[in-house]
């Protein structure tokens, strides 16, 4: 597995990291504990170093999982996770955003025992807190950082100037936000501001949460607790229009000798050599199936007609739910 390097203090991941979001619930299907710490070894073995986990996914179950799973390979992967939401200790309770000093160091020592760990090596914050100075949250992290419990700071659905003003009291080794062949917004003005700040770019839902495998057609019907029931972007009308993107990848598919998230992974990783996709998976065909992106070559000729392509494209409906929406770019 190639290695890529996220920002400027020397955090090299492998091409491609794995989201392990859905290997506890999140899409409605209960998932194996057993099968999915089988996986995650799995992936190691395939060459994946980067694994992207949160206390929110659960909450709390999801890095349990991972410090159960990665513990004897602990100095051979990166772990990335995130703070910044009011969680009750129970897990039942959501109180909205929470980035106030305290609580980021309460989160970290909460996280560092789940994943069964003596450091985070990389630590976002989940969702910008409007009511605490970013100045603040990075001032905490620097501290972190200084006492060994973390080793690199990011930041997730940030806007540009948030992360401009992060940067200056602490380097950033990476944002995360959403980026895909059907969500390609980060292009306008976020990309380049990375690129100009030597900031590294983790995108989750590259395979936009399953769509562009192709697998997913207008009448698809999500199992009950799946969040895509309540996402704009997979209402039946809004799906049957976005088919086209799926056709155009398909297509490129054939040509390549290649699938339609390998194309969309391809794609991607050809974008910026800064870039590290974070697909997730329940099943370990799917893993091999992403992984297998890194050997597909995108020639000039097939990314411009992808692109010229995507231009006269029209996605419809929203990524996320307008209250997930509302907590994004601040």
């Amino acid at each position: 597995m190639p290695q890529r390097r996220l920002g400027k203090e020397g955090l090299e991941v492998s091409a491609l990291g794995l989201g392990c979001m859905g290997m506890t619930g999140v899409y409605g299907l209960p998932t194996d504990r057993n099968a999915m710490v089988a996986l995650l070894h799995h992936a190691i073995v395939m060459g994946v170093t980067f694994f992207d986990t949160a206390e929110a996914y659960g909450p709390f179950a999801n890095e349990t999982l991972i410090g159960e799973a990665l513990g004897r390979a602990r100095d051979r992967v990166v772990i990335a996770t995130k703070f910044g939401f009011d969680i009750s200790q129970s897990g039942e309770r959501y109180a909205g955003l929470n980035s106030r000093p305290e609580h980021i160091r309460d989160v970290v020592e909460a996280s560092l025992r789940r994943l069964r760990t003596d450091r985070i090596d990389l630590l976002y914050q989940h969702r910008v807190d409007p009511a605490v100075p970013i100045e603040d949250v990075a001032g905490t992290v620097r501290d972190l950082v200084i006492e060994g419990k973390v080793l690199h700071f990011g930041l997730s659905e940030a806007s540009v100037s948030t992360i401009r003003r992060a940067h200056k009291v602490h380097p950033l080794a990476a944002v995360q936000s959403e980026y895909s062949l059907w969500h390609r917004e980060p292009e306008r003005d976020l990309l380049p501001a990375l690129e100009e700040l030597g900031i590294g770019f983790v995108p989750f839902s590259p395979l936009g949460a399953g769509f562009l495998t192709g697998q997913i057609g207008r009448d698809t019907r999500f199992a009950a607790g799946d969040f895509r029931n309540n996402v704009p972007r997979f209402a039946p009308e809004a799906r049957e229009a976005n088919l086209a993107l799926v056709a155009l990848v398909s297509r490129i598919a054939d040509e390549t000798s290649a699938t339609p998230a390998q194309i969309a992974l391809a794609w991607l990783l050809a974008q910026k050599s800064w870039i590290v996709p974070i697909p997730g998976t329940t099943k370990v065909h799917r893993l091999e199936e992403n992984i297998g992106a890194i050997s597909v070559n995108l020639t000039a000729g097939d990314l411009g007609e992808i692109n010229q392509a995507l231009n006269e494209l029209h996605i419809q409906g929203d990524r996320l739910p307008p209250a997930a929406l509302a907590m994004t770019g601040g």
